[in-house]
């Protein structure tokens, strides 16, 4: 019965606040990691969401290499995180606002959440630093590059401003993509889009009362870009996370290809400490 479920799911959640404010303190990187992903996988099967994380050919794929990087991936609904952390757990930039949501914003702020004031140009410099110095340290790091949420039918274009990170550190960058489907048929669902006008309680009762929900997250291969133009990154992985949403392996296997190739003889690369715009 829904109410059951919005009882656990209250339970659960208060369960994280305790985790956070009495265990988290005491803990290292690994143990905080270990909680958040079996928080996240709880969370998900209160809300009837399976997840299934595979690779660009298809096979089950268990979690991300241990070194500094940038996790990208198409943004369909507010699920997305917990799908993500059900995976590996990543350090998410948000913008500022959720940091004041009640209960939520504190949750993300203890969970390692780098918040960004978007009306502020300047703050754009001071999250980009702050994303490098965290990756440098083996952190990944989480973004939505199309800014804001889709119906997951196509994937926006990617703001470039924080591909800047990874080309200054000399560090990969991760596609993800995802996407929702009706796990009984495996056809596509609008159930878990968060769009337009709807409330995040609008939303969250849309995924209680659906069907059960799989969450199909696709794992690309590492980019790791031989120029240092941010806004041929940022084009060439939406290009990667585009094909792997749409289960397009080879392409996305060919743009990644592209983009990893080293430049040609004679050509100069933009240098890494190009201006944010």
């Amino acid at each position: 019965m829904i109410w059951l479920r919005k009882t656990a799911l209250v339970l659960h959640l208060l369960r994280g606040l305790l985790t956070c404010a009495l265990l988290f303190p005491w803990l290292g990187v690994r143990s905080r990691e270990w909680h958040i992903r079996r928080w996240s996988r709880r969370l998900l099967r209160i809300c009837g969401v399976e997840v299934e994380v595979v690779d660009a050919t298809g096979a089950a794929h268990t979690g991300a290499a241990r070194q500094g990087a940038m996790v990208v991936s198409n943004h369909i609904s507010w699920l997305d995180i917990y799908v993500i952390h059900s995976w590996q757990p990543v350090r998410f930039v948000a913008k500022s606002e959720i940091r004041s949501w009640p209960l939520i914003g504190w949750l993300c702020d203890k969970t390692g959440t780098i918040f960004i004031e978007r009306a502020r140009k300047r703050d754009a410099h001071r999250v980009l630093h702050d994303i490098t110095d965290v990756m440098l340290q083996g952190d990944l790091v989480g973004v939505f590059p199309e800014g804001t949420t889709t119906d997951g039918t196509s994937v926006l274009p990617f703001h470039a401003n924080l591909m800047q990170a990874p080309i200054s550190g000399g560090l990969p960058v991760q596609p993800l993509g995802l996407n929702y489907l009706d796990a009984a048929t495996g056809q596509p669902t609008l159930a878990a889009a968060y769009i337009g006008d709807t409330t995040l309680l609008q939303s969250l009762e849309t995924v209680l009362r659906a069907p059960r929900i799989k969450a199909r997250l696709v794992v690309g291969p590492a980019l790791l870009p031989a120029s240092g133009d941010r806004r041929e990154l940022a084009a060439s992985a939406r290009e990667v996370v585009a094909h792997l949403s749409q289960g397009a392996a080879e392409h996305a296997a060919t743009a990644a290809q592209r983009l990893n190739r080293p430049p040609e003889p004679g050509t100069a690369p933009q240098p890494a400490s190009a201006a944010i715009g």
